[in-house]
């Protein structure tokens, strides 16, 4: 039985405004790279070429550097078919699963589209999660993946990585003498000026971008949250499921979180210490009380609704 995943507009607007702010920035930014005398066809070549090896290839990255392992169709079958079933009810393809052989319980979604999406869950959550808590995080995941988040937050913050790249290589370029431009005459000097110009505009960019990406990225988890709420029907379960992972971070030893950290943007809950108390502003994820009283509002609207059929 498929389930409608209701929409909630406030947050969707506030998504499709954080967007477009980040299409303006970058077209900003483009602008800056041509009045600097990068050309129209170098700019074309290299942005367009490394976001097609992005889109297409990041998911087979992220497997990598997280260590995750496909699973087999007669492998974890219980996990297999409580994907299955979840993802039909969805309405999406059921995603390929793959396991992180790791003690922290945790879970992502990559992949360019439903048709490539991969579902990872660690040995750790397997474990440590009851299954209705188990199916709620499941839930959180495919939700992510009926959204495209994994594809929309990769062009997202491409640009934004291109932004680092630069400053970072026009900062080298300057300590070892290739002429950021204080001084001097003639072209050398106009050269100095266009590249002090794109050095300041790549950290500017990046540092609006990152605080940008970041507000995407805590809508989507809310999002993803509600998703899984309206898929189970059963929000309490995934609210239990957030609370025991996050509690369970202080008993991780520091190296398995360090072994991690490359994914924490993508995991339900970051695998990290002491997250709750830093500024939610430059934060990927959403403070977990956020998130409880979520999944309360929602929980209330759900037993509303059931009242009312009755």
């Amino acid at each position: 039985m498929q389930r409608r995943l209701g929409t909630d507009w406030q947050l969707q607007i506030r998504m499709a405004f954080t967007m477009a702010l980040l299409a303006l920035v970058y077209l900003i930014f483009a602008e800056i790279l041509y009045r600097a005398g990068a050309g129209i066809a170098t700019i074309a070549v290299l942005i367009g070429g490394l976001a097609l090896a992005q889109y297409y290839f990041s998911d087979r990255l992220v497997l990598l550097t997280t260590h995750a392992k496909l699973v087999a169709p007669g492998e974890l079958p219980h996990v297999q078919d409580m994907l299955a079933r979840l993802a039909a009810m969805a309405d999406v393809p059921q995603p390929r699963l793959a396991v992180v052989r790791s003690p922290i319980p945790n879970a992502f979604a990559t992949g360019r589209d439903p048709r490539h999406a991969v579902v990872a869950v660690t040995t750790g959550l397997i474990q440590s999660l009851s299954e209705p808590e188990l199916e709620a995080v499941l839930g959180h995941e495919l939700t992510h993946v009926r959204n495209r988040d994994m594809a929309v937050m990769a062009m997202a913050s491409f640009f934004s990585t291109i932004a680092a790249l630069l400053a970072q290589n026009l900062m080298w370029a300057g300590m070892w003498g290739g002429g950021l431009g204080y001084g001097g005459g003639g072209r050398r000097g106009r050269n100095g000026e266009s590249l002090g110009m794109i050095l300041l505009a790549s950290w500017l960019v990046y540092l609006v971008s990152f605080l940008l990406i970041a507000a995407l990225s805590r809508y989507r988890e809310y999002a993803a949250d509600r998703g899984s709420a309206l898929l189970t029907g059963q929000p309490s379960n995934l609210a239990s499921a957030l609370l025991r992972i996050s509690g369970t971070m202080d008993r991780i030893p520091t190296q398995d979180l360090r072994r991690v950290q490359q994914a924490n943007a993508m995991f339900i809950i970051p695998a990290a210490r002491g997250r709750e108390g830093l500024f939610e502003l430059v934060q990927t994820h959403p403070n977990l009380e956020h998130r409880l009283a979520q999944l309360r509002r929602i929980e209330l609207e759900l037993a509303g609704v059931g009242a009312h059929r009755r």
